[in-house]
């Protein structure tokens, strides 16, 4: 099947509400700073009201963001993920459409309205995030279609999803569609919190080989083997992984193939104001690269550069142009 997309992915579509907040606004709250929280329709319009006024509203999702920065490098994106036939599902499917990112996925038809994350920002950069999954949770295996995923060198899939048991199925269904059609499937492990939740399940995709790639930051690679140690874990991975890339923040990134370490530094940011976004952008551009049968050095430094850009302002899309920025840096794009 010929290639149409360079990366397809699918999660969870939600819109975010951004603001900056000081650390007494976590400690009133009862929230523990640096976590995503999920939380319900209540908790949710409860949190929004208290929200300061100079909010930003900006579709996202963690793998809908990495779909927009697969699309501003210059790739060819595509998104499976469900919202509501409501205002902020418009939203979220204009954008995508403006973008020129592929969208097929039917709307939800019921009561359940499209999901939305708000983001309190601290000073220091560290965002706290607090999530109504609405719509979203309620993607199903009928919202995969195999030509798409056929039609994608990669498919990446973001573990904030794997709970609903129908988008599990749906999950194992693309990676199945990927494997048969010749392609390859992914994951990214998203938090500490999904983690723990499912360690034994993660590792058994993982060691399965049902996902081909695996991402992860510091914590998540420590939470999945329950240990301390990043160099315990980091060679537990190495043998249960085929490829995998984990993200170091300050001290940049490194990618395990077939038991091959590299790393690579983070690219200096003057100013770091927000961090949303960090990991979804750098999945853009490593998974990219990857697509595009470059080095595991190179998808990194594609990877790093596409997230120092995303962490230099509000918001887990990116502003500058990145393709612009890749080949200052003498990075293929």
């Amino acid at each position: 099947m010929t290639t149409r997309f360079d990366v397809l992915t699918i999660g969870n579509a939600i819109v975010d509400v951004i603001a900056p907040i000081d650390d007494k606004f976590l400690v009133d709250e009862s929230l523990r700073k640096s976590i995503m929280h999920l939380v319900d329709a209540d908790r949710s319009a409860d949190l929004y009201a208290k929200m300061p006024e100079t909010k930003s509203i900006i579709p996202g999702g963690s793998s809908a963001n990495t779909a927009a920065g697969v699309a501003a490098l210059g790739g060819r994106a595509a998104f499976v993920g469900k919202v509501a036939e409501d205002e902020l599902g418009l939203v979220f499917r204009d954008d995508f459409d403006t973008k020129g990112i592929h969208y097929e996925t039917a709307y939800l038809r019921d009561d359940v309205a499209t999901a939305r994350s708000m983001i309190l920002v601290t000073p220091d950069g560290e965002r706290t995030m607090n999530t109504y999954l609405g719509a979203c949770q309620h993607l199903t295996e009928d919202d995969i279609v195999e030509e798409t995923v056929g039609a994608s060198a990669i498919t990446y899939m973001e573990g904030y999803l794997w709970d609903p048991p129908q988008a599990k199925k749906a999950f194992i269904m693309a990676a199945h569609y990927a494997h048969k059609n010749e392609r390859a499937a992914a994951i990214t492990l998203s938090d500490p919190f999904c983690v723990n939740r499912f360690r034994n399940e993660f590792l058994d995709l993982i060691k399965s080989k049902t996902m081909d790639y695996v991402f992860a930051n510091i914590e998540e690679v420590k939470a999945l083997y329950e240990t301390d140690d990043l160099n315990v874990a980091v060679r537990q991975l190495a043998e249960d992984a085929e490829i995998a890339a984990v993200t170091m923040g300050a001290r940049g990134a490194m990618a395990i193939k077939n038991g091959e370490i590299v790393s690579v530094p983070a690219f200096p940011v003057s100013n770091v104001v927000d961090v949303t976004g960090a990991g979804d952008l750098f999945a853009s551009g490593f998974l990219l690269a990857t697509a595009r049968g470059q080095s595991m050095e190179e998808a990194l430094k594609l990877g790093c550069l596409a997230a120092s850009e995303v962490i230099s302002h509000y918001g887990a899309r990116p502003v500058a142009d990145l393709k612009a920025l890749a080949r200052g840096e003498g990075i293929a794009v």
